[in-house]
């Protein structure tokens, strides 16, 4: 079959390398001058700044999709160990470092948090592990037709349930923990779903295990380079990917087929099947003209985040690692403000990430780059972004500085927020999508395909099985096997 992905992003790269391993043929259309869609890069005065995702996770996942394509990953992106994978900063001044390693992880506890929290992470480690071996194959890495599917596996469902996967997420964490640090950095990563960790279930958990577990990682030259060493082996084997080529519509035939693409130069290209990598909601009111499934109209969407990266000159503080997270005081108030209430949190935990400390070729010498993330209320929220929008920029630099960030001499920056967000296409301000609460994971997530538009197929992660890097690539896995479930018919 012939194929034209839209958009060169992290998912549409995984689709492509997929579907071309399969002997289809690939054109993939991207309306940036570089591939990436959200793992970006901003290139200047000798500085490399990825402006997208700065954690990454389970690179065996990544190898599965050079692999479909005939690559191996080695020879087209260089990861190390991020370690420790964390350093985390809590508000009574104290630190803990998550350390690659279940032993060595054990031996930091015990020194931070005493022996008995420390024979609790193995216990913990042994049960994140049968969840993620449980989640893996029967409810993340498969295609879902109808919430009935979860049916088809009634013994892994049976399982699931008895590991407690379906209980509260926070007090699972804490039924294993006593320090209250301990509870906070392994439950933390229930924001990366959307959630509170009070609200989300425990079978969220399995992104702890992603990081906690399995280790973070970086690859040489930054998260960019994921995507443009996949655009590299997709390209080798086939795959025509034309840069700076923004799509305008998906073509339909009278019975709501699809039958190619029109660019915005005009110019119309024919396929038998388009799998797209656009926001789901941009892809269904701009590209398609129809309304929005109820999911993707109705569903509660992610918070969103402001970011600041930049390039800068000066020293780091004492003790920075790679990713730092800094708790505030009031941890509970802060999810109840930002989810509920629809405002900024009074007292704002803060991811700073600073990628020179593994990789020094990405700044100049005597510089660093820095990554600061906090979590903030999406368009949905109480804010006005327009005039806040500057000051939560001036706040974030001021929290910096006083943490020791150099933030003093920079060469080039760049600022997000939600209204950043919405204007490059992400819906309701979040570059997040759907929040995963239950009704709207899995069977209940936007779909990859819809009955109304034989031959498109989504891709990405507003639709299954969620957010994040290790995701998006597996939806690209799922994307080919539902182009290869038309090709049969």
């Amino acid at each position: 079959m012939r194929v034209v992905i839209v958009g060169a992003g992290l998912g549409g790269l995984s689709a492509a390398c997929h579907l071309v391993g399969r002997g289809h043929e690939v054109v993939v259309l991207e309306r940036d001058d570089a591939p990436g869609g959200r793992a970006g890069v901003i290139e200047a005065q000798g500085f490399r700044i990825d402006t997208g995702p700065s954690v990454f996770t389970m690179p065996d996942v990544l190898r599965g999709v050079f692999a479909a394509a005939g690559a191996d990953l080695e020879d087209h992106v260089r990861l190390q160990p991020v370690d420790p994978m964390y350093r985390a900063c809590f508000a009574d001044g104290s630190e803990l470092h998550m350390r690659h390693g279940r032993g060595a992880m054990e031996d930091e506890i015990r020194h931070v948090c005493g022996s008995a929290d420390a024979a609790a992470f193995g216990r913990f480690a042994e049960w994140l592990e049968r969840l993620y071996a449980l989640e893996m194959p029967h409810f993340i890495d498969r295609n879902y037709d109808s919430p009935l599917d979860l049916a088809r596996t009634p013994n892994a469902l049976w399982k699931l349930v008895r590991l407690g996967a379906l209980r509260r997420l926070a007090p699972t964490v804490a039924s294993y923990f006593e320090d209250p640090r301990l509870r906070q950095v392994f439950s933390f990563q229930s924001l990366y779903a959307g959630l509170s960790p009070f609200e989300a279930l425990a079978v969220y958990c399995v992104i702890t295990y992603m990081d906690s577990v399995e280790g973070v990682f970086f690859p040489e030259g930054g998260i960019h380079s994921i995507a443009e060493g996949l655009a590299a082996a997709a390209a080798k084997v086939g795959v025509e990917v034309s840069l700076g080529t923004p799509v305008e519509r998906i073509l339909r035939a009278a019975d709501g087929s699809v039958t190619g693409v029109r660019t915005e130069a005009g110019e119309e290209l024919g396929a038998d099947a388009v799998v797209c990598n656009a926001d789901p909601a941009m892809t269904y009111r701009h590209l398609l003209g129809l309304p929005l499934p109820r999911v993707l109209r109705r569903g509660r969407y992610s918070p969103s985040c402001v970011v600041w990266v930049a390039g800068t000159r000066g020293a780091m503080p004492q003790g920075a690692n790679h990713h730092n997270i800094h708790f505030g005081g009031d941890w509970r108030g802060s999810f109840d403000a930002l989810l509920r209430d629809g405002i900024r949190m009074p007292d704002p935990s803060i991811l700073v990430s600073s990628p020179t400390v593994t990789d020094a070729a990405l700044a100049p010498s005597g510089g660093a780059v820095l990554y600061a993330l906090e979590p903030v209320p999406n368009v949905d929220g109480k804010i006005d972004w327009d005039t806040t929008g500057p000051r939560a920029r001036d706040e974030l630099l001021a929290r910096l500085g006083t943490l020791g960030y150099p933030v003093d001499d920079i060469a080039v920056d760049q600022f997000s927020d939600p209204i950043t967000w919405e204007t490059l296409g992400y819906e309701r301000g979040t570059p997040f999508s759907l929040a995963h609460r239950f009704f709207q994971s899995g069977p209940f997530r936007t779909k990859n395909v819809d009955p109304r538009v034989p031959g498109l197929v989504l891709v990405g992660m507003g639709t299954v099985p969620g957010v994040g890097i290790p995701m998006v690539l597996i939806s690209g896995h799922l994307a080919a096997e539902r182009v290869d479930a038309l090709a049969r018919r």
